[in-house]
């Protein structure tokens, strides 16, 4: 069994190659008995369960196909698609995970989360993120007309761009703190959000920061891990 981890897709109508690289990623790993494990940040923006679009029907028909191949689909929500819940999954038999979640593999502990709650410097965003994840707020949200939805999404991302512009380096990356709390009881953290891959050694364990989907450079960097519990780092080309 291979357990396929991915984050930060961003997939959008508006990046057409970036979708074809996740279908084409389905198409390749789909007669592996394959785990796929998204976490966080599949899509640029979600407005609800209930919006259909024909390239987000493409998606769907793939994942199918996926799942009816014997394989699982797994997705935790990052940032920029928290509204995404079961009854999309349901389409093609995935599941939602909670914002952390521990697999255990060949006697490993492995944590897996999006990674912006690791990012504790950022005050700005965690204040923000307490009031729009909060259920009350999200269930209103959930019930206003797809219009509204999508004119509301479009201004967060817009807000988001602005506020990264102004912000250093260091604050958008994780705490080192919040890394070694995450990694108290387990052996290996992996995450995404930061858009900056790389293997990091950390107070005897191991931090594994998967790459956003990268457009322009046609790349994104991957992780697989087999049921020894032995990991692999994969740079995916984007056709």
């Amino acid at each position: 069994m291979t357990h396929l981890f991915i984050a930060d897709l961003h997939l959008s109508p508006d990046h057409p190659r970036l979708v074809r690289g996740f279908l084409d990623l389905l198409q390749q790993y789909k007669n592996e008995n394959t785990q796929l494990y998204i976490l966080g940040d599949w899509f640029n923006a979600w407005i609800g369960d209930d919006y259909s679009a024909p390239w987000l029907d493409e998606i769907v028909n793939a994942l199918k196909q996926f799942t009816n191949a014997g394989n699982q689909v797994f997705f935790l929500v990052g940032n920029r698609d928290f509204a995404l819940g079961q009854k999309f999954l349901n389409q093609f038999n995935g599941k939602l995970l909670p914002d952390e979640f521990t697999l255990n593999i060949a006697n490993k502990k492995f944590r897996i989360e999006h990674g912006d709650a690791l990012c504790t410097d950022d005050v700005s965003y965690q204040r923000f993120k307490k009031i729009i994840r909060n259920p009350i707020l999200l269930g209103i949200l959930k019930s206003m007309p797809l219009s509204f939805r999508q004119k509301l999404a479009n201004g967060f991302r817009k807000k988001s761009r602005e506020s990264q512009q102004n912000k250093s380096y260091d604050i958008m990356d994780v705490n080192a703190q919040a890394v070694e709390k995450a990694l108290s009881d387990v052996d290996v953290l992996i995450h995404g959000h930061t858009h900056r891959p790389e293997i990091h050694n950390e107070f005897n364990k191991t931090r594994i920061v998967l790459g956003d989907w990268r457009e322009r450079t046609s790349e994104a960097i991957i992780l697989a891990v087999n049921d020894d519990g032995e990991w692999q780092s994969i740079q995916w080309m984007i056709e």
